[in-house]
């Protein structure tokens, strides 16, 4: 089979092509970073996001030998920051402290102008925080058992209140719902400070509190734990049962945080900053601030928890479609 010179030409060029590429990629890294990189916060300062952020920042710069500088954009529910992410060069620069809300429920509620799985890099997963379900101590409930038979004898009567339409406490109570077929009343508020408050002042019995802000209410007794939604016990609360042997196997929910890339990153810078991440994530004392958080530290690979966003995705599109709340 004859072939010709032209198309041998290419045919040989390809593979030189591609070597020189990753000869460029491979010396990227060797020099990368040669200045500051951008850590992008998708929410205002002061919350979760923005806190390991600034702890992850201050220790990956370190590691980095080059400053690390937390930029919070915040609005559209965590499209703003996220999107501005996703359309960033792809050089390592400019990176995103990541969760639930920005790549699993905001995608599945409006349109936010990007694809959570096809436009990021996963970097590495940095913790989460579970839920527990609480009741004021004044109602009968003692345990989950006795939440489902209420719901299931009286049917869309028992109450729970959440953050708002669409947030992640609203969406644990419709993935219970949903995994016990019981139906229950949803009572939105305008955030979870009220929407707790109401819980505490016995208005509401029931809700699907963060960790990190239930804990201090049950152990001053103000609040009973019913059941964490996380896949194992939690460290904080290791009398309080998970969700999942109480009945509901399978069952898990949390806030999660990891961080992100813009997805067309090359391998190797990516793979030097989860290199640098699993060491700065290892630390005790850092492993000890995510504790006094509320959160717990995530182990998983990169590419194990880039699997996890996905099957997230898939979950938090159906539960959203399913109550009614998908665009």
């Amino acid at each position: 089979m004859m072939i010709s010179l032209g198309r041998l030409v290419r045919f040989c060029a390809l593979p030189l092509a591609a070597t020189l590429m990753l000869g460029a990629q491979v010396a990227q890294a060797q020099g990368y970073p040669e200045r500051p990189i951008n850590l992008v916060v998708p929410y205002p300062p002061g919350g979760t996001a923005d806190l390991l952020a600034r702890a992850i920042g201050q220790k990956l710069g370190e590691r980095l030998r080059q400053p690390i500088v937390v930029e919070n954009k915040a609005g559209a529910g965590t499209a703003i920051g996220t999107r501005f992410v996703a359309e960033a060069a792809p050089d390592g620069y400019t990176l995103l402290v990541g969760t639930v809300s920005s790549h699993a429920i905001n995608p599945a509620m409006s349109k936010v102008g990007y694809d959570p799985v096809r436009d990021f890099a996963t970097v590495a997963p940095i913790a989460s925080i579970p839920f527990v379900l609480v009741t004021n101590p004044a109602t009968p409930y003692q345990k989950l058992g006795d939440v489902l038979e209420a719901a299931r004898r009286e049917p869309g009567k028992l109450a729970y209140a959440s953050a708002g339409p669409g947030t992640s406490n609203h969406l644990a109570g419709e993935m219970l719902a949903s995994a016990a077929k019981v139906q229950m009343l949803h009572v939105p508020y305008r955030g979870s400070a009220p929407a707790l408050a109401d819980v505490l002042a016995g208005h509401v019995p029931l809700m699907f509190d963060l960790q990190s802000t239930a804990v201090p209410n049950i152990q001053q007794g103000k609040l009973r734990a019913l059941a964490v939604t996380s896949p194992k016990r939690s460290a904080l609360l290791p009398d309080v049962p998970t969700v999942a042997e109480s009945g509901l196997p399978g069952f898990e929910v949390s806030a999660w945080f990891a961080l992100f890339a813009p997805a067309k990153v090359p391998q190797p810078v990516l793979q030097r900053l989860s290199a640098e991440m699993a060491v700065v994530l290892q630390a005790p004392d850092m492993v000890q601030r995510m504790r006094d958080m509320g959160a717990d530290p995530d182990a998983r690979t990169p590419a194990a928890f880039a699997a996890y966003v996905r099957d997230e995705a898939g979950r938090y599109g159906a539960v959203v479609k399913s109550a009614g709340l998908a665009p």
